[in-house]
This record gives C-alpha cells, sequence and structure tokens, in this order.
C-alpha cells in the first residue's frame, strides 16, 4: 500500500498508478476541489446506497482508476466501484473511519433497511491530508474517531497490536484537543495519524460485536455509523471483558485508564452520543435490531458468543 502525507502528492500517486482517466468518487461538499481527475460523480450519500453505487459505477465507464475523497461512504461507495469494475483506487479521506484500509465495503439497501456489502476492491495507495478535516463537525469528528477507537479495541481480542495500541493511545489522547479546538492542524493530523493504526489494525484482525450492532441499527434506521459505534462499543468491551480480559486491559493501558468502557462513554459524551433514543431509535424495534446484529459475522466471530437475548440486553442497556 502506498501512502502519502499532504494533497500535494495525489498528482504524482495517481501518475505513479498509472491512472490517466481518473473518476473522483465524493459528495457535493468536495465536488469543485481541485484534483487530477478527468470525470467526476458527486452523488455520494451516507451508508453508500444500492442505487448510489450504480450510478457511481455506470459513471466508471471509460475510466481506468478512482480517486475517492471523504468519509466511509464515499471510500465504501469507490471501494464498490473498483470491486465492479476491476479499477484502482486512491483513497482520500477526511473523516477517522479507516475504510480506506479493507478491500471489503458496507453498502445499504434501503428497500430493505439493512446493511450489505461486498469485497474485492483494489485500494492501492491513501493519501492523507489533515487540512480537508479542519470543518469537520463535532458529532461527525467524534463519531467517526470513536469508529476508529473500535477498530483499534476490537483488533485486541485476538492478541497484542501494535497499530491497535498505538491507534488507541493516539485517538484517546488527541480526540478531546480536537474537540477542544477543531481548526488545530496539529492534533487534527495527530488524530488522523491514530485513525490510520487503527485501520491498519482493522485490517489485520477484522470487525466484531460492537461492530455488528452498528450495523444492524444502521442498516435499519439509516443512522451514523460513527455515532453508533460510540455507543455500541461500551457495552460490547463489558460483555467481552470476562473471556478477553487481558485485551481490555491492554486498551485501558492505551487508553490511561483502569476502566476502558467509561472512558469509551466520556470519549463518546464528547460528541452528544449518549442514549440510543436520542438517535431516534424506537425501543419496541430493538428485538428486531438484535435478531439482524446476532446474524451479522462480526457477532457470529465474537470472542464470547452473544445470543440474540443477550444482544437484546445489551441493546436496552444504552436505549
Amino acid at each position: 500500500m502506498i501512502v502519502r502525507w499532504g494533497i500535494e502528492a495525489l498528482e504524482e500517486v495517481v501518475r505513479e498508478l498509472g491512472i490517466a482517466h481518473g473518476l473522483l468518487v465524493t459528495s457535493e461538499r468536495f465536488a469543485s476541489l481541485e484534483l487530477p481527475v478527468a470525470t467526476r460523480f458527486t452523488g455520494v450519500r451516507r451508508h453508500a446506497p444500492l442505487e448510489t453505487v450504480a450510478a457511481a459505477t455506470a459513471a466508471a465507464e471509460g475510466a481506468d482508476g478512482i480517486i475517492a475523497v471523504g468519509g466511509g461512504s464515499a471510500i465504501d461507495t469507490a471501494k464498490a466501484v473498483s470491486a465492479a469494475r476491476g479499477l484502482p483506487l486512491v483513497a482520500v479521506p477526511t473523516t477517522y473511519a479507516g475504510a480506506e484500509w479493507t478491500e471489503y465495503y458496507g453498502m445499504r439497501d434501503e428497500a430493505r433497511l439493512a446493511k450489505t456489502g461486498g469485497a474485492g476492491a483494489r485500494t492501492e495507495a491513501i493519501v492523507y491530508e489533515p487540512a480537508l478535516t479542519l470543518d469537520l463537525p463535532r458529532e461527525e469528528t467524534v463519531g467517526t474517531a470513536l469508529n476508529a477507537l473500535a477498530h483499534a479495541a476490537e483488533a485486541l481480542y485476538a492478541g497484542p497490536l501494535e497499530d491497535a495500541e498505538m491507534g488507541a493511545r493516539l485517538i484517546g489522547e488527541h480526540l478531546p484537543e480536537v474537540v477542544a479546538d477543531g481548526r488545530d492542524l496539529a492534533v487534527r493530523r495527530a488524530l488522523l495519524e491514530g485513525a490510520m493504526h487503527a485501520g491498519r489494525a482493522l485490517r489485520e484482525r477484522g470487525l466484531f460485536l460492537a461492530h455488528a450492532l452498528a450495523q444492524a441499527l444502521g442498516g435499519r434506521f439509516g443512522l451514523p455509523h460513527g455515532a453508533l459505534n460510540a455507543l455500541t462499543l461500551p457495552p460490547a468491551l463489558r460483555f467481552n471483558e470476562p473471556v478477553v480480559p487481558t485485551a481490555i486491559a491492554a486498551l485501558g493501558e492505551a487508553l490511561e485508564t483502569s476502566d476502558p468502557p467509561g472512558r469509551v462513554a466520556s470519549l463518546a459524551r464528547l460528541g452528544g452520543f449518549e442514549r440510543l433514543r436520542d438517535l431516534g431509535v424506537p425501543a419496541a424495534e430493538l428485538d428486531a435490531v438484535a435478531r439482524e446484529a446476532a446474524a451479522r459475522p462480526g457477532a457470529r466471530r465474537n470472542p464470547r458468543p452473544a445470543s440474540v437475548e443477550e444482544i437484546g440486553d445489551l441493546l436496552r442497556s444504552i436505549w
């Protein structure tokens, strides 16, 4: 994987990969950004709906590479196009989601109110530009950083991992600083470095229970993935602690706390994330969400088996 820092490196990366007719995949927010691309698709929407992915794939006709600029939804949309067209992808992440590090991607079937996905993206380069995160709203900053923290935390279930520990440490240290002054480029860069390490940990170890809960909730209600991870990670950590105490202790050391789930919850509150009900999740649908979450790969791979009933109890604990 080619990794460069600074948007000025993008032109050289594109040339190095032999991309002459690149398609930009992004949202309206970055539609007019001056970039070395031939064509532009600017219709990215949250959760990468199937219809949006189909439109982006059609827009890639004649392209010889994809340049994705944006958060997890933009990068997941671009990864789906990369897989469908067999094209190289350059990711320029503008949040802390970490989607740039995996070949698999999530999409949303809006008709079925469910998350789906695929694999096979050809991400060949990542260009990090902290300046593109400076205008990120507080809620999105905290939510996507907590998503990254979940990548690091869950990666530790399988044992020590330097990227996971470094990612958690940098996120825990610098997220409060970014919330205090979101225009400070140095701390934005440090937080982005934390997300980068967490993304590497995600690529090596995969996803588990907290993400399964967030994916089930996001698929059903279309809510931000980061906000949902901010809420689901603390109860998942508490649930798993009896079987992976060493992993939870390692997370605590990285976060400089004796109560890792409590520390995660306090970080989540920086974004205003406290209860599922605040996001509009109805209590009457928690059992249905539990059934959907239990069927997801992350729940099935979890180090401690979780029944539908247990997952329902976890959801009610944060409702």
